[in-house]
């Protein structure tokens, strides 16, 4: 992919980054966001603190009998599996080591687990020739619909029900 570092066309380039899929509680990944941010600014563009969220789903696991599960949950029996509600939580930074220890300490200094699921891939992220006066009609101060419908944090997708109810 080493060709992909000299892109350039009219409507952009690419730049070489790190992503990291972070397993979290719904619930936390703003915790994590402010964290990561204290180190970091998760910037793309003109814009920080990017970052997406999926929708809940579920992770399971089945911990060892040496697992801090066993340690410290009354009654769970080593080896039996446990399903648990989760988002991935997905970022990126430049591909810069020092930036990484960074963040991926803060990531684990919050986290709930002590061994949270984490993935960190190289990748390439798309950067726009920006143009504030675009007359793209698929813009959104151009489109008529504007910007999309926000969503309340701590709720789910839709914003109508809490998020753990």
């Amino acid at each position: 992919m080493s060709e992909l570092a000299h892109y350039s066309s009219p409507t952009g380039t690419l730049v070489p980054v790190w992503t990291l899929e972070i397993q979290t509680l719904p619930e936390d990944t703003d915790r994590i966001l402010d964290a990561v941010l204290a180190v970091h600014p998760l910037g793309y563009g003109r814009y920080q603190r990017n970052a997406s969220i999926s929708a809940v789903g579920a992770e399971t696991a089945r911990p060892q009998a040496d697992s801090t599960t066993t340690r410290h949950v009354d009654g769970f029996e080593a080896g039996a599996t446990e399903t648990c509600p989760m988002v991935e939580l997905k970022i990126s930074i430049e591909r810069d080591r020092v930036a990484l220890e960074k963040v991926m300490a803060a990531i684990l200094e919050v986290h709930h687990y002590e061994q949270p699921v984490i993935f960190v891939r190289e990748g390439w992220a798309s950067r726009a020739a920006y143009d504030p006066d675009n007359t793209n009609p698929n813009r959104f101060w151009n489109n008529g619909r504007g910007l999309p419908e926000r969503i309340t944090r701590g709720r789910d997708v839709t914003g109508s029900e809490p998020l753990g109810s």
